[in-house]
């Protein structure tokens, strides 16, 4: 059973908000619905309230979606950011999953849609809405195809993992954030030294940042 998440929604008009809380707050598996409307209350209410879950809108008075997905993933790397906008350009797609988002859905999804696609991403699930083309995950392949060595050989889990690492988490913090218990991270990261050449963690992120993997 999927334990109960904190969610915090982020778009400039009411009535989106209150369209999702209302959805959400027959759920189960949500404790409890924050809002925001700007980049700066979007990130302050996900690090306040340790959010599991953000829906996040692209388009803000403040700013870009993207980017605000980019410091809550940064400063709460338990967060699963869900892009729920009005574009689907295959850009944005690929920049908002790049910048840490688990999924990304249109706003004109039907409803249910949306509620499933926030339910998997709070799983630690990925979710690609129908309007999202494939030619996207082309794009993310040749991106990390572009990976220096040896970090072109480390898996898309192996990289999250030693991007975790630089950021300076515990085995245990990097196993909440991509629901792994703590064995299992371990034994990813025997793999990231092996394949790296290091001798443990404080080589391996030396190497990462050198390479320009930030955390």
């Amino acid at each position: 059973m999927l334990p109960q998440c904190r969610v915090l929604i982020v778009d400039d008009h009411p009535v989106v908000r209150r369209g999702l809380r209302a959805m959400l707050e027959g759920e189960q598996w949500v404790e409890e619905v924050a809002e925001a409307a700007t980049v700066d209350d979007a990130v302050r209410e996900a690090v306040s309230r340790k959010v599991h879950v953000v829906a996040m809108d692209i388009n803000l008075p403040d700013g870009d979606g993207i980017e605000a997905t980019r410091r809550i993933v940064s400063r709460c790397p338990g967060a699963h950011v869900l892009i729920v906008t009005l574009y689907d350009d295959q850009d944005r797609v690929a920049r908002a999953l790049r910048a840490g988002a688990r999924g990304y859905v249109v706003k004109d999804t039907e409803p249910e849609t949306i509620l499933d696609a926030l339910r998997t991403v709070a799983q630690g699930g990925v979710v690609l809405g129908p309007k999202v083309g494939p030619e996207v995950l082309t794009t993310l392949q040749g991106a990390q195809a572009q990976l220096p060595p040896p970090f072109d050989k480390l898996t898309a889990q192996e990289r999250r993992i030693l991007t975790g690492l630089v950021r300076g988490e515990s085995n245990a913090e990097i196993g909440r954030s991509l629901g792994l218990n703590e064995k299992t991270v371990r034994n990813y990261l025997t793999g990231v030294f092996d394949k790296l050449g290091v001798d443990g963690r404080v080589q391996a992120a030396l190497r990462a940042r050198d390479a320009g993997i930030e955390g």
